[in-house]
């Protein structure tokens, strides 16, 4: 007697052995839709295989699979008893198959690597450094990172929020060719693997199929948001409301439907890159936007990077050295809350668009400084709730400012990055030739534009009210003059000048706390008799 078997060497060809049939699963099963088992099959008969039946139909639908065993029992001469037990055997054996295979595909959790007494010693010491950041910035830049020093230390600093409970999010910008997945993928290997997980392309419903858990404190690389297009709604839900859901129906052993809900929970902190920033607007408002380097200058330091790296000068074995550093220093940190005292204290230009979510970000990133110093914080402890945390301070606050002065003019500019670069660059032009007027077709050539983009920006600036058409016509072309030739400058010192006053006002109402703590970090709590305020 044969035992039954199923053959799975050949994914798209599975066999599925039987004492008095041989049963072949024509393209294999599929994977997704766990709530039908639709299969092509041919059933030979052993005692008579010259003899064959061919079916299409779904193995979870009681009709269909009726039908398939009283019509192969009558084309095959085998009675429906031994064709129904079959039947049932290979429904079976497929969805253990289906089981073991959706599992195997799953990604095996990292191990968190456990550091040694040097190792741990000489991460502490890091991160106890007087001047952690300019330290942290240094090493970025030594790691292998060529220019980009803000907005390098900027992302780091964003990719370290992820084990908080309210993870800032990342959305890099620029043109193609301008080093945003370069930019991503370098800072990203500064953080240890059993934290990140890199996605290239997702299907519709890929992120309600993780573990409950699995995302939780996860950094989330999205190469190319073009190619996350399906899932940028739950993704959006995730950063949000650090949760998604999804109710399906399914069918139990008996053929029952029943409703189960999928849930997968956050947070997570979310980093991706387009070159397509009004296309992806209601993803990129819930994130810190980095707008990448073009300028002459970066490419001339990556060209001269790429010429020592093929010409062996470029010390990659200290390279690495550096990112297992700063590795070890993200695995050091522990969560902890964070109370901004001064907040009260921020304020906004009245030029920021949409200042609700970026006086939100604001806020989040100067907690997230303040918990990158950690280790450098009196640890307080609230006498009502008993919760532990550590406070902001105006140094905080200041190096925040600092750090995201560009985003923050970005976001008070009504231009996008790409129309403002070109708006710049013709106003550097104009004065540099002594003159107010220009026609688009010697422009374009000058500073060598793609005709739809000189046609993009054109419209764009005229329709604000920076240029105006002179004289011309559709034919002959047009004579554009500019309007405005200092609105960024403004901007700028406006944006300055109300940084400059909420920093003076901070730090004549307060005073920085003494720090205490143990040789090993944030050990020891403090209590205080009465909860300390700050008045102006």
């Amino acid at each position: 007697m044969i035992k039954d078997k199923l053959l799975t060497d050949n994914p798209e060809l599975l066999h599925y052995i039987a004492d008095k049939l041989h049963i072949t699963i024509l393209g294999g099963i599929k994977l997704t839709g766990l709530d039908r088992l639709k299969v092509t099959l041919k059933m030979i008969c052993t005692d008579n295989k010259q003899v064959t039946f061919r079916h299409s139909l779904d193995l979870y639908n009681y009709i269909q699979t009726a039908q398939l065993i009283e019509r192969s029992a009558e084309t095959l001469d085998v009675s429906t008893t031994d064709i129904n037990l079959v039947i049932g055997q290979l429904i079976t054996e497929l969805e253990n198959y289906r089981a073991t295979y959706l599992e195997s595909l799953k990604p095996k959790p990292q191990e968190i690597r456990k550091l040694t007494d040097a190792e741990r010693k000489a991460a502490l010491t890091f991160l106890k450094s007087p001047d952690l950041l300019k330290q942290t910035q240094a090493a970025i830049l030594q790691s292998g990172i060529i220019g980009e020093e803000t907005n390098a230390i900027i992302a780091y600093l964003i990719y370290t929020s992820r084990k908080r409970n309210t993870p800032l999010h990342l959305m890099c910008l620029g043109a193609s060719g301008t080093g945003k997945t370069w930019l991503q993928e370098k800072v990203g290997e500064l953080i240890p693997e059993e934290d990140k997980l890199e996605i290239t392309t997702l299907s519709t419903n890929a992120f309600y199929y993780f573990g409950k858990e699995e995302l939780k404190h996860k950094l989330l690389l999205i190469e190319d948001l073009d190619g996350a297009d399906n899932v940028l709604y739950p993704l959006r839900e995730l950063q949000s409301k650090r949760r998604i859901s999804k109710t399906v129906t399914l069918k139990d052993s008996k053929g029952n439907m029943k409703t189960v809900t999928l849930n997968v929970e956050g947070p997570v902190c979310v980093s991706g890159c387009t070159t397509k920033e009004q296309l992806y607007e209601d993803n990129a408002n819930r994130c810190i936007l980095l707008y990448m380097d073009n300028s002459p200058e970066q490419d001339k330091r990556i060209m001269d990077y790429q010429r020592r790296i093929s010409a062996g000068k470029v010390d990659q074995y200290e390279e690495r050295k550096v990112r297992e550093q700063l590795k070890n220093v993200q695995r050091l940190l522990k969560p902890i809350s964070v109370r901004n005292p001064y907040a009260p204290y921020l304020n906004l230009p009245d030029a920021v668009f949409k200042p609700r979510r970026t006086m939100l970000l604001l806020l989040m990133f100067t907690e997230t400084i303040t918990y990158y110093h950690q280790y450098q914080r009196e640890l307080k402890t609230d006498q009502d709730t008993g919760e532990q945390y550590i406070e902001s301070t105006p140094a905080d606050i200041e190096a925040a400012i600092a750090l995201l002065e560009t985003a923050l003019l970005k976001k008070s500019d009504e231009l996008n990055d790409a129309c403002r670069t070109f708006f710049e660059k013709l106003k550097s032009w104009l004065k540099q030739n002594q003159t107010e007027t220009f026609y688009s077709k010697d422009i374009r050539s000058i500073l060598r534009i793609t005709p739809s983009s000189m046609q993009r920006y054109l419209h764009e600036l005229e329709l604000m009210g920076y240029i105006k058409i002179v004289r011309g016509s559709r034919y002959k072309g047009f004579e554009y003059k500019v309007n405005s030739w200092n609105d960024l400058e403004s901007l700028t010192n406006n944006t300055r000048q109300i940084v400059k006053d909420i920093l003076e006002t901070i730090n004549a109402v307060v005073r920085n706390p003494t720090v205490t703590q143990t040789d090993d970090g944030l050990h020891k709590p403090q209590r205080t008799n009465k909860k300390k305020e700050v008045t102006q």
